[in-house]
């Protein structure tokens, strides 16, 4: 997939984005979690590659970038949006990921929303249950 095929985010993140604070704990498996820490690096220490938002699949054709991912960090600060600049994503997708501002409340920082996410990890509760059909429905119609 290259960098200019992936769309912008969603106005809004999805009702699952592990950076939602209102997103019930242990939804995603422990090394999505993990992920949403190393973008909380130190620039040059972090990931290559765009977060992208859980709803699709990974073989989607034009995903759109994690709206939560983007919301959460500093686009000035992602090594993954400045090398996806330097590998052809549009200038105005670039600029969309970068200035993004989510309407509703997210986590500080990645390893806050992964903290949150693996609390309940091993025993997920009734609200949590019911996002994971939900993904489930969304990625195998």
């Amino acid at each position: 997939m290259s960098d200019n095929s992936i769309r912008p985010p969603a106005p809004r993140p999805c009702d699952s984005c592990p950076y939602r604070r209102d997103v019930p704990s242990g939804v995603w498996e422990a090394e999505e979690y993990e992920k949403l820490r190393r973008y909380d690096l130190p620039t040059m220490d972090q990931p290559l590659g765009l977060f992208l938002c859980h709803q699709y699949n990974a073989d989607a054709p034009n995903p759109p970038v994690c709206a939560g991912w983007a919301g959460c960090h500093d686009g000035d600060e992602l090594l993954a949006l400045r090398f996806a600049a330097l590998h052809g994503m549009p200038a105005e997708t670039v600029e969309a990921i970068r200035d993004y501002r989510s309407p509703v409340p997210l986590f500080e920082s990645g390893s806050a929303a992964a903290e949150h996410g693996e609390k309940d990890i091993d025993r997920p509760g009734e609200e949590a249950a019911a996002v994971m059909l939900k993904i489930a429905r969304k990625r195998n119609p």
